[in-house]
């Protein structure tokens, strides 16, 4: 084994290097059509077993093979099955989805996953102040925002209370509260990953207890936030509960703080939560579910009463008193907890999350930095000012805003990546189907064009790069060039080969008739075997099969006290069948107890011997079709090789032969 390893290692490591130093050499060519040593190198490699006792796989069978297989390709294009509607779904839809793989950084991914994972095991307390300014408006604003924040950071460090500049100040509504819902004061209790928006999150989890950051800005404007307390993430749980509906907003007359009370006494005397909550609770949806609700973790709900009530209850089962939330009087059970998992377990479900969270930013912005050094890439530098002119114009943030119509303007080139170019008229279409400009108010036309521009240009690499991956990835042209070669070696495998066989009856009945030899029985039997774990139960059944006892009679008189002692199999067998021990002489009659281990006994009773005969096509039809189906392909392949003209480069492939000997 260890000089297989070795040989194998060499071949390949030799292999490599050959197919590096011949790459542009051809090895043969199919009507003038090249195919290359690199490709026949690597797929041979791919293929090839962990060498096996005959040293290494034949060179010439397996060379002739991949003749065989570049030979189908052609007739399949030439047939143009390539052109199949269905045929460039199928492969488009593979093709999107392996692409996906590809479009990604994955040293960035797993520093973000890590990162995630990280944060997930903390939970952070914090207040914040937000002063709204839109993504896109003008500099004078985004300053005057920026400078209104570090005023109010500033008196708050110089002694002002964080919650009452909130109160004051913050754009956010809770902060002040309203009629219904009190003022939070900018407090946001605990959350953890995924909670905030990332570089909110950021800016909380990298901010010290007691202390106040920096500005950090999201789609929502200036933000300074103040961490009061960190601590360990308490996992998931799921709880059970009853609600009652706040008087004003239920149906029922009776008092729900009385009722509650009167249910939760019932509860303690021995009721059945799940019972109580079908008949009395108000919350519908878990009601008819015993009162649970979904798992759900700290920061996840929107009262955070009834939050800190769940999180109250230690041990599962227990069950909370009565108390009130805004939406109501509750009682609460513990049902399960649900602790955190292991990195390992999580890395795929966090690498998905990812996927879908402002995170995938991070990501693209770094694959688009790669793309932006893979390709030549010409930016017209008049672009952004002829559209910020464009923007200017009164009509341009209203619904009443139409394309440009002059084809001078339309036709100018604003980027081209190689040889794509990409015009005006694409970025004005882009500009007129993002809804986000339409009737807005304070936006700046300059600052509107230039976030627009930079997202649309990123769009347009990362789809340029997508649809040129098989000219500029090897990993990836070789594992799509070989889903759509096989693809269509299988659409044209069913064409030619594989419904023939099934469908041609009369070509597979002479088939069959004209090697009938190779569809013999042998001697067979139709018997019972009885097989047993005891050599004495074996002698008590050998001796009631003789005396020609039923299975069932023989079943229920050994069979006892609930243990298995002896087990039937009934059928024909063939001479050599694996139920049928080697030393078995195939007679009539009951046979001799045959040991074959310990704790192993066969007893066989032959009611028949049965002469070996050929063999019915009605009997082994599905075999006789594969075979078929072989002697189709091989005459379909001799005419191919009739068809086409096939040019083996001698000198190449003798350099590969002697390099694999």
């Amino acid at each position: 084994m260890k000089h297989s390893i070795q040989l194998f290692l060499t071949l390949f490591v030799s292999l490599t290097t050959f197919a590096q130093s011949e790459k542009d050499n051809v090895l043969f060519t199919i009507e003038g059509e090249p195919t290359y040593v690199s490709e026949f190198s690597r797929v041979y490699k791919k293929n090839l077993d962990i060498i096996d006792e005959k040293d290494q796989k034949e060179i010439n069978e397996y060379f002739d093979l991949f003749v065989e297989y570049k030979l189908k390709l052609k007739e399949a294009y030439n047939l143009n099955l390539n052109e199949k509607a269905s045929y460039k779904k199928e492969l488009a839809g593979y093709k999107k989805q392996l692409s996906k793989n590809y479009l990604t950084d994955n040293t960035v991914t797993e520093k973000l996953v890590q990162e995630a994972y990280d944060r997930l095991q903390k939970e952070v307390k914090a207040s914040h102040i937000l002063i709204k300014v839109s993504a896109e408006a003008s500099p004078s604003d985004t300053l005057a925002a920026y400078e209104k924040i570090m005023k109010l950071r500033k008196s708050i460090i110089d002694g002002a209370d964080f919650g009452d500049v909130a109160a004051q100040n913050s754009d956010d509504p809770s902060a002040k509260g309203n009629q219904t819902i009190p003022a939070n004061k900018g407090n946001l209790g605990y959350f953890s990953a995924f909670r905030m928006v990332y570089p909110f999150e950021t800016a909380a989890f990298n901010t010290p207890k007691g202390e106040i950051s920096m500005p950090i800005r999201t789609q929502y404007g200036y933000h300074i936030i103040k961490v009061t307390d960190v601590r360990e993430n308490a996992g998931e749980i799921t709880v059970a509960h009853i609600l009652l509906l706040n008087k004003e907003d239920s149906e029922n007359k009776e008092n729900p703080e009385e009722k509650i009370k009167d249910i939760y006494s019932q509860i303690k005397a021995g009721s059945d939560f799940g019972a109580m909550a079908k008949r009395y609770s108000e919350d519908r949806s878990s009601g008819v579910n015993n009162g649970k609700l979904p798992k759900f973790g700290r920061g996840r709900l929107r009262s955070k009463k009834f939050e800190e009530v769940a999180f109250s209850l230690d041990n599962v089962g227990q069950i909370s008193a009565p108390f009130q939330s805004e939406f109501g009087w509750h009682i609460v059970q513990l049902v399960s907890k649900h602790t955190q998992k292991s990195f390992e377990d999580e890395k795929y479900n966090l690498e998905q999350r990812i996927k879908r969270d402002k995170r995938a930013n991070v990501i693209n912005s770094s694959v688009v930095k790669k793309i932006k050094k893979l390709y030549t890439i010409t930016e017209n530098p008049e672009a952004k000012k002829d559209f910020q002119t464009l923007a200017a114009t009164d009509n341009f943030f209203t619904r009443s805003w139409q394309l440009p119509t002059d084809p001078a303007f339309l036709n100018k080139t604003l980027i081209q990546i190689k040889d794509t170019k990409i015009t005006y008229n694409d970025f004005a279409t882009y500009l007129s189907k993002n809804k986000s400009r339409v009737m807005q108010k304070n936006i700046d036309p300059k600052a509107f064009i230039n976030a627009n521009y930079a997202q649309y240009i990123d769009g347009k690499l990362l789809a340029f790069y997508e649809n040129d991956l098989e000219n500029v990835n090897e990993e990836f042209a070789a594992i799509y060039g070989e889903y759509r070669d096989g693809l269509l070696l299988f659409d044209l495998m069913e064409q030619q080969i594989w419904e023939k066989a099934k469908n041609d009856t009369l070509g597979l009945e002479a088939y069959f008739n004209a090697n009938k030899e190779n569809y013999k029985w042998k001697n067979r039997v139709e018997a019972v075997i009885a097989t047993c774990t005891d050599a004495n139960v074996a002698k008590e059944v050998k001796q009631l099969l003789a005396e020609g006892k039923p299975l069932d009679e023989i079943k229920n008189t050994v069979n006892k006290d609930a243990k298995v002692n002896v087990i039937f199999t009934m059928g024909v067998f063939e001479e050599g069948h694996r139920n049928l021990p080697k030393e078995f002489q195939l007679k009539k009659g009951v046979s001799d107890v045959i040991k074959e281990a310990e704790g192993d006994y066969t007893i066989i009773k032959v009611n028949e011997v049965i002469p070996a005969d050929y063999k019915a096509l009605s009997e082994i039809k599905g075999k006789v079709i594969s075979d078929y189906q072989v002697h189709l392909e091989k005459e379909w392949i001799q005419q191919l090789k009739e068809n086409y003209k096939v040019k083996i480069n001698k000198k190449v492939y003798r350099k590969l032969k002697k390099l694999v000997k």
